[in-house]
């Protein structure tokens, strides 16, 4: 749908240009416009009245995704109708979802009164900006005086305004009340400073057990593991409506499998089947696992990699005929070999309903399971029935198969599916764009309609191939981009809807009478509005000569761009200094709108800033960019301007601090009282802090939960980063079956020199998701041994047999199968003795492989045997090796 013409916009709502009266009738004209009042572009002979109505009406206008800027503009047009001669204060409960358009200043003028007699409009109002809503939240409260339950229900989407200390200061009996009330739903919008604020309230005294009880959906998840184990009168009936995070189902599943003895009942309680432990499911029966399989199966996006490769042995073992197909995707790749020709159609639906890239992390393993795909396909794709077949994995097939091997006749419905596919790599994007050349030619020769059908592809172009479409389609190339919320397009898309949007638009120079704007073209609010996360591509002197209004109104937008270059961030920085002037000045609400631009602050800067409130340091601890500079700015200057010492700091200060803890010295960390760091472990856990830092919380996480060979799944689950903090001889002292309970995270922080203690087995037992998170630089310190066994836990080997040989694929194979592997011990290749010289050996070891060298009679004994010369290559079916070495007498695999 293209923006209807100006013209016919204005011929058919002309018609309905009545009397005065006709529009306060019981069936007014604008209420009979339907979608056609988001055009409504004859605003001169309209007064007030009809201003406020068409403003309702345009509520509905939210649906058109691809016309926002017009729509807003046109909002803010009759918003401006709408208050002709009256005040903001009088209009304020009467101006529908246009409110949202207000600016700071405006919002800022509003009188407490007129917040609070509006307040049943203003609650309901989505749309809102986090400045917008702590402004409001303000005004309403300065009219209440004191924060009570009642006056708190009544804020509706505003409840994310109110401040964490508030928060903190209610009564605790009106904290539980809310919990229960209907404003709950909205606590999940509260920032998790503010959470942590009700939370450590509602823990402070009295039955802390009911209290937890009470807390509802996605905020359990704040519920510390500590308080829950302090607190075990739970039943799974109370968790079927909360989130949980995986380590508190951990150990909610095992505290409530000791005395519950109906598996269905914790299987079917919610999330608790994120804690589902592989103990668990080899000890239920072959009876119970098959009649409760569907719990797991309904569940499967809670499930993490490691428990569904459980699920997949305990499967294979008790009734590998009936198995799901897609489970074989999580064994190693040579049981693809059990999949006959007969069950390739089951197999592709059940895999292609599923997302390969969280069920198979290893891309070598990946690529084994693409082959059998393929194989199963026979390399070509001939109709729609396939592609329905094949579903996600669709976005999986290699590019030349996407070139050459997709039909004319299943091409129109693969690419419904390829549109969606968020992660193509750059051969498949080629393939894909190859194919549309083939068949529509070059974009400039493209008529409206393939335009836009063909819009999520115009990514694939190059920006001379762009060019024409955004000269002749504009409305449709703008309409493709605001679709893209969210993700990063290409550079060449988002300059080529940059042109188009400076091409189509009315410019004016700007309004800045700054030195140097002088006849600059800088970007209206409209502008802004179409181009999105195209606004990377003004010159940083554009930005720098924004009018004081568009800035006002366009500051939130621009703080979401996530492309600025740094010389773009500190123009806008210098921009807000124009209008709001120093750092000093700046309130919370200000900060909060600033989004991204707040990084260009300077250290200096930041020490100008008011930071006593917690919220405004929250707001600033979102961005993950900070340097360690800037972040021990921000916490100094936390802590000087709230007066606390950090041994005063409440668990919501640690919390809203974020990432800048990390900024801490030993000194200060050792200084955190445990009774608030206990309760936020798993936030600091989420930190991607220095080793040292990290060291220092586990010293304090040992305090809490004793010693590391006290550690259970659900504490190092709860750990997080944490974990990194172990020491060499900590971390080899781990029991082996705790290893796939590290979170990736935690893995990937361990230093190198620290991973590499790690015995074979203990990375044999990792869980394919934690052996995904192993990082280039600490697979280079692993010896051949640990090597494999990484391998093996990529592969989704079974950890219990991780030294036996892995049994035969299967009983059933198709003629193509892998011959099956050889069993541990055999003598892949027997010398005769050597005298003198190097000897190069080569051979094929199947996985796993360990390596005896039998010395010559002249050698004293087997320690001479070292693998210093000895070559390896991991293959699909074991491991190549060499061998040199010399008087070598014969190598076993």
């Amino acid at each position: 749908m293209t923006t209807p013409p100006s013209s016919w916009t204005r011929f058919m709502t002309s018609h309905l240009n009545w009397p005065r009266h006709f529009w306060r009738e019981s069936a007014p004209p604008a209420l009979m416009l339907g979608l056609l009042v988001c055009f409504y572009d004859d605003l001169e002979l309209l007064d007030a009245a009809v201003a406020q109505v068409l403003l309702h009406q345009m509520i509905k206008c939210s649906h058109l995704r691809g016309f926002q800027a017009g729509v807003q503009k046109l909002k803010a047009d009759l918003l401006e109708i709408a208050t002709e001669n009256q005040t903001l204060n009088e209009t304020l409960g009467s101006l529908s979802d246009a409110v949202v358009g207000l600016t700071h200043s405006q919002l800022d003028s509003l009188c407490p009164e007129a917040v609070h007699g509006a307040i049943s409009t203003l609650n309901q109002v989505s749309g809102w900006a986090k400045s917008q809503v702590i402004i409001l939240s303000a005004k309403y409260l300065a009219h209440e005086k004191v924060l009570s339950f009642y006056n708190v229900s009544q804020m509706g989407v505003l409840l994310a305004g109110v401040g964490t200390q508030a928060f903190h200061a209610m009564d605790r009996r009106d904290l539980m009340q809310l919990l229960r009330s209907a404003i709950s739903l909205h606590v999940s919008d509260l920032s998790p400073a503010q959470q942590h604020g009700v939370l450590s309230k509602v823990m402070e005294a009295g039955d802390t057990a009911s209290g937890i009880v009470e807390i509802q959906g996605p905020f359990f998840k704040e519920v510390s593991l500590f308080d829950l184990r302090r607190e075990p009168g739970f039943n799974s009936t109370v968790l079927k409506e909360k989130e949980l995070r995986r380590s508190q189902a951990l150990f909610l599943f095992e505290l409530l499998s000791k005395t519950t003895r109906r598996p269905e009942e914790l299987l079917s309680a919610g999330q608790l089947v994120k804690g589902v432990m592989c103990s668990h499911i080899e000890a239920m029966s072959v009876d119970s696992f098959l009649a409760h399989f569907q719990h797991f199966e309904n569940n499967f996006s809670l499930l993490s990699p490691y428990q569904i490769n459980c699920l997949a042995w305990k499967y294979w073992e008790v009734s590998r005929s009936s198995m799901p197909p897609f489970l074989l995707a999580t064994l190693p790749a040579r049981y693809l070999a059990s999949v006959p020709a007969s069950q390739c159609v089951p197999f592709l639906i059940s895999l292609g309903k599923s997302q390969l890239d969280s069920l198979v992390l290893d891309s070598h393993k990946k690529n084994s399971v693409l082959k059998k795909v393929q194989q199963c396909l026979n390399d070509s794709v001939a109709d729609e029935y396939t592609v329905d077949i094949l579903g996600n994995l669709l976005c999986h097939l290699p590019a030349a198969v996407i070139h050459r091997g997709v039909s004319p006749r299943a091409w129109a419905t693969a690419l419904h599916i390829l549109r969606d596919c968020l992660d193509l790599s750059p051969q498949q994007k080629v393939a894909v764009r190859l194919r549309l050349l083939e068949q529509h030619g070059l974009p400039q020769n493209w008529t409206a309609e393939t335009t836009k059908d063909l819009g999520p592809f115009l990514v694939l172009f190059s920006g001379d191939e762009l060019s024409s479409v955004a000269t002749k389609f504009p409305d449709i190339l703008q309409q493709t981009a605001s679709k893209m919320a969210g993700t990063l397009p290409p550079k060449e898309f988002l300059q080529a809807v940059f042109e188009s949007v400076r091409n189509s638009s009315e410019e004016s120079p700007s309004s800045d009478r700054s030195p140097g704007c002088h006849g600059v073209s800088a970007p209206s609010s409209n502008d802004i509005i179409k181009l999105a996360e195209a606004n990377a591509c003004w010159a940083p002197e554009g930005l720098l000569c924004l009018g004081e209004d568009v800035f006002l109104r366009s500051v939130e937008l621009l703080g979401a761009v996530r492309s600025f270059s740094p010389a773009q961030l500190r123009t806008l920085k210098e921009k807000a200094v124009q209008v709001w002037d120093a750092p000093s000045y700046w309130r919370e609400y200000h900060l909060a709108s600033l989004g991204r631009i707040v990084l260009a602050l300077t250290e200096g800067e930041l020490q100008q800033l008011d930071l006593s409130s917690i919220d405004t340091v929250a707001s600033l601890s979102q961005q993950t960019e900070w340097t360690p500079g800037q972040a021990k700015s921000i916490l100094q200057g936390f802590l000087e301007d709230s007066g606390y010492s950090v041994q005063d700091l409440k668990s919501f200060h640690l919390v809203g601090l974020g990432a800048t803890l990390c900024a801490m010295n030993i000194t200060e960390i050792s200084l955190i009282k445990i009774s608030e760091f206990r309760v936020v472990v798993a936030r600091i856990g989420t930190l991607l802090c220095s080793t040292h830092v990290l060291t220092e919380f586990k010293r304090k996480a040992e305090v809490v939960f004793g010693g590391p060979t006290e550690w259970s799944s659900s504490v190092l689950q709860e750990l997080g980063t944490i974990a990194a903090g172990l020491s060499k001889e900590e971390l080899r002292m781990l029991d082996k079956d705790l290893m796939p309970y590290f979170q990736p995270s935690a893995i990937k922080c361990l230093p190198d020199e620290i991973f590499k203690e790690l015995s074979a087995e203990q990375i044999a037992f990792l869980g394919p998701e934690n052996a995904a998170a192993v990082t280039p630089a600490q697979r280079r310190q692993l010896s051949m041994l640990q090597l494999q066994s990484l391998q093996r836990a990529l592969d989704g080997a079974k950890t219990r047999s991780w030294l036996d040989a892995p049994p035969s694929a299967s009983p059933t194979r198709t003629p193509s199968s892998l011959s099956p592997p050889g069993p541990l011990g055999s003598t892949v290749e027997t010398l005769s003795p050597l005298h003198t010289g190097k000897q190069r050996v080569t051979a094929q070891a199947p996985l796993p492989f360990t390596f005896q060298c039998q010395p010559h009679r002249w050698i004293p004994s087997p320690t001479f045997c070292n693998f210093s010369q000895l070559f390896a290559e991991i293959t699909d079916t074991g491991v190549q090796v060499t061998v040199c070495w010399p008087w070598l007498r014969s190598v076993r695999a």
